[in-house]
């Protein structure tokens, strides 16, 4: 479960790790009201759960009540990549002498925790890594020994963080490791944490992944699910037992495999198009899941066409195939349909389908085929 940074700076509050103060708005005269309480200036900022918000016009520095308003009016409902913006986070200024970089999360091949420190932060640390890797300071953790404080001083040493920051950056990154391994994070990020020029440490952002796998320790993580604000198209296919992403794009995918649903993506970008979801129907290709899964890419008002791609292997083709026809049946289906079907029993299954082939029921032989077919009818 992904945080929005509000959520992460709560999260990180409980552990003891410094934040900006500030308060959650979902009005205009809230965020003022905020504003008024933690003191000018203030930043204004979009809460939503993807990069690129400063270049996207959703943080905004406020100097009075009238450029808050402003502010606020303006990325209230703002569309950034495809998030609409209905909450803010209004926290008070910072004054900033140096950024850093600090995160933990999990180095599976090596069974260990991964931490990186660099000394470069305020960027994207993929930047970072590829211009400059000698700039990140990594560090495996043992999760039985876990971290100690002269182990963070060591790293901060060699991170070559500013002297003036290097205390509570150690003692920070402890109570980081605290959250991350307490907290049952898969990902405790901060991007910046900042030294201002009265030489304070506190973290600036907050980009904080909990695994869904210990909720069960976790009551609490409730109220950060009561605060989601849920896309309508997952919401629905979360009820019909879809596993399901929605993007942006106007070519609705439906693919048996992650895999696959992947690939497609790739293949649809490839030729020139883009994926409104992604969507893995897994290997229940019935009549009711194939409808279910119709229905709610149907319901996304941005596809214009929808490309289905099914590779047989324990699932049958020609048991998909009879699956469409009676979905048809019970889906009316606004957008022409794309299909690509091979593997097992794909002949059967294509032969199932022939005649019932129109201008709105296409079939291609293979994948790069439908993914031409599909983009082109989307535009």
């Amino acid at each position: 479960m992904d945080l929005f940074e509000y959520q992460g700076k709560q999260y990180f509050a409980r552990y003891g790790i410094a934040v900006s103060p500030g308060d959650v708005a979902d009005t205009v005269d809230e965020a003022v009201a905020v504003a008024e309480r933690v003191g000018y200036p203030v930043v204004v900022k979009a809460q939503v759960k993807v990069g690129g918000r400063g270049k996207a016009g959703g943080v905004k520095l406020a100097n009075n009540v009238d450029e808050v308003r402003e502010h606020a009016g303006n990325i209230l409902g703002l569309d950034i990549k495809g998030h609409v913006v209905r909450r803010l986070w209004v926290e008070r200024s910072s004054d900033i002498e140096k950024e850093y970089y600090a995160s933990f999360t999990l180095d599976r091949p090596n069974k260990t925790h991964l931490g990186m420190l660099s000394a470069q932060g305020g960027v994207e640390i993929e930047v970072v890594a590829e211009e400059n890797p000698d700039a990140i300071a990594m560090i495996s953790i043992d999760p039985v020994r876990g971290l100690d404080i002269e182990t963070a001083r060591r790293w901060v040493a060699e991170a070559n963080l500013d002297e003036p920051a290097r205390e509570q950056t150690a003692e920070l990154l402890v109570k980081l490791y605290d959250c991350y391994t307490r907290g049952d994070c898969d990902l405790a990020e901060i991007n910046p944490l900042i030294l201002t020029p009265d030489h304070k440490v506190h973290a600036l952002d907050a980009k904080v992944t909990l695994d869904e796998n210990a909720s069960y320790r976790h009551p609490e993580w409730e109220e950060f699910r009561a605060d989601e604000f849920e896309d309508p198209r997952e919401k629905m296919a979360k009820e019909r037992g879809l596993n399901y992403i929605g993007l942006d794009g106007t070519v609705g995918i439906i693919a048996n495999g992650a895999g696959l649903a992947m690939s497609t993506l790739d293949v649809v970008n490839q030729v020139g198009g883009a994926a409104a979801n992604f969507l893995d129907i897994g290997g229940g290709a019935n009549a009711d899941v194939m409808a279910a899964a119709l229905e709610v890419i149907n319901a996304d008002p941005k596809v214009r066409s929808i490309f289905v791609n099914i590779f047989g292997g324990i699932t049958r083709v020609d048991e998909v195939a009879n699956g469409v026809l009676e979905a048809l049946k019970r889906v009316t289906i606004t957008s022409p349909i794309v299909l690509r079907l091979d593997g097992t029993n794909a002949v059967e299954g294509r032969a199932i389908l022939a005649p019932h082939l129109n201008d709105h029921l296409i079939t291609e032989p293979t994948m790069i085929d439908a993914a031409r077919r599909a983009v082109a009818l989307a535009k």
